[in-house]
């Protein structure tokens, strides 16, 4: 074999097979070296080149709508089971056909009824009896029709309570002594002890009205209706809406002084819902504690209207969710509700189970469990916190423990948009960081803002009822008249006595019926 082959041809080489190249299946080189150098044939190549290059461009985006696909897919199942939530009884007669255990069924299924040891319920007996009724024995058995009965001498008594519906008003005449005024040039009067001057309804009814409108969730027609039915005192639905601001009006000094009460306060909840004025969206704003409520209907979400109830520097602890619209009030230090955070932290974790498992991220799973975990241990330790089984004493240790657990998990990026969301606001100071675990620091804060929500949760079920207002008085009426009345409950009053003494008494008379000890 050659060991002297050369590199390259030599410049005189002439190549035997050019004209019928076997490496060419016969073609010649010439003609294929004129081809190939041809403009039309580099044309080809270019658009090949081009069609590849979108072909890719393509196949990476057909990829990226198939991870939105799915993304939007989990999204609208999750929506779906929280809308609407498996049945119960379904469940469990699938897992009984199946052959599953029973026992180990009953453990995951909560029986119905009151908890075990729970202390039973009892009517209480009545103070007084109005008649006593002697009734025979009977001749025949009301079981077994049986006419052969022995009469005993021992008697059973049954004490029935019931109602008399007695359809009667009560018609006061007062006689004015009257005395005529220089000034005026007139004569005057002055009102007596429960009358309302120029009004032939009494605070009884007015106050009872409006119990029933804000109190019990009752329509104003149904308010007439029941009046109209029970009491024979009839009047139309506009008298009712007209005790509304008449209330409303009175009860604006308490109002206005509810709201500085509330701004003083050592711990505040703050929370907010969806309301309707004449068909454009507003909002119900809540404000309160476990001793005052407070709300107000605006148009607006902004911070501006969260200033205007809290104030700009309020120097307690304020609880709310994470709207950003509550920075604007300045508090001395706030807590975000953790229930918020547990929650969304199950919901991206159940929209990530819905993808595909090639779309799935375990990691974004496990930092979601954790997070879950976590939060809900913390609420946990601030229930014993606050109901004593845990000492005071003991509580830097436990904050010390959570801040150490939470930087462990949220430590490293996740690949799930969602979860790499929270995950950097839960480190983010300016946002929930510093806000988790404050409950620690404060006797009779709470960890969540559920106090917000429940006592929200009336005007929820109120705006289906009343389909909410039509005008600015009407939101107005509908903000003044339910702090009023859950204040009084809060304070330990009845809203029915409140209102009667709004209606018939002076502003620092009814500030007395409202608070326990009027300040």
């Amino acid at each position: 074999m050659p060991t002297n082959r050369l590199k390259y041809a030599p410049w005189d080489f002439d190549c035997p097979y050019k004209n019928h190249c076997p490496h060419l299946q016969g073609l010649s080189t010439h003609w294929v070296f004129k081809e190939y150098q041809d403009d039309e044939h580099l044309g080809h190549w270019k658009v090949r080149d081009i069609q590849a290059e979108e072909l890719e461009k393509a196949l990476e985006y057909i990829v990226k709508l198939e991870e939105e696909n799915e993304d939007l897919k989990a999204k609208l199942e999750a929506l779906h089971r929280r809308q609407f939530k498996a049945n119960k009884k379904s469940t469990q007669k699938a897992s009984d056909d199946t052959g599953e255990d029973n026992k180990e069924h009953s453990k995951t299924i909560k029986k119905r009824g009151a908890p075990k040891g729970h202390p039973g319920w009892y009517r209480r007996k009545p103070d007084h009896i109005d008649e006593t009724i002697l009734v025979p024995a009977p001749d025949k058995c009301p079981h077994c029709s049986c006419n052969k009965l022995t009469p005993i001498e021992e008697t059973k008594d049954h004490l029935q309570e019931d109602i008399v519906l007695q359809p009667k008003t009560r018609v006061t005449n007062f006689k004015h002594q009257q005395a005529f005024c220089p000034k005026c040039d007139r004569p005057v009067i002055k009102a007596a002890k429960g009358e309302l001057l120029n009004c032939h309804i009494g605070p009884t009814t007015k106050a009872a009205a409006v119990y029933l409108r804000y109190g019990l969730g009752i329509p104003y027609r149904k308010v007439k209706e029941l009046f109209d039915v029970f009491f024979d005192m009839p009047f139309v639905p506009a008298s009712a809406m007209a005790f509304d601001r008449k209330a409303a009006q009175k009860g604006q000094p308490l109002y206005d002084d509810l709201k500085e009460k509330l701004r003083y306060s050592a711990i505040a909840h703050g929370d907010e819902t969806s309301w309707r004025q004449d068909g454009i969206n507003h909002h119900v704003w809540y404000g309160g504690n476990d001793e005052l409520a407070f709300f107000h209907i605006d148009r607006h979400r902004s911070s501006e209207v969260a200033e205007s109830i809290f104030g700009n520097n309020f120097q307690g602890v304020l609880i709310t969710d994470g709207y950003a619209a509550y920075n604007a009030v300045n508090a001395k230090d706030r807590q975000s509700c953790l229930a918020h955070l547990i929650r969304r932290a199950k919901e991206i974790k159940q929209e990530i189970l819905l993808r595909k498992p090639r779309f799935q991220d375990k990691r974004s799973v496990l930092f979601c469990d954790s997070i879950s975990k976590l939060l809900t241990k913390a609420c946990e330790v601030g229930q014993k916190l606050n109901n004593g089984k845990i000492e005071r004493e003991r509580s830097e240790a436990f904050k010390k423990r959570f801040y150490s657990a939470l930087n462990s998990i949220c430590t490293g990026s996740l690949a799930i948009e969602k979860a790499e969301t929270l995950r950097t606001r839960l480190l983010n100071p300016k946002k929930e960081y510093n806000r988790l675990f404050t409950f620690i620091d404060y006797q009779g804060v709470q960890p969540t803002n559920n106090q917000a929500e429940q006592s929200l949760r009336n005007i929820v079920i109120f705006r289906k009822i009343c389909f909410q207002t039509r005008s600015p008085d009407g939101s107005h009426s509908h903000s003044v008249l339910p702090s009023l009345l859950l204040t009084a409950k809060r304070q330990g009053q009845h809203p029915l006595e409140f209102f009667e003494t709004l209606f018939s008494s002076d502003t620092p008379a009814a500030q007395a019926a409202l608070y326990h000890n009027s300040v």
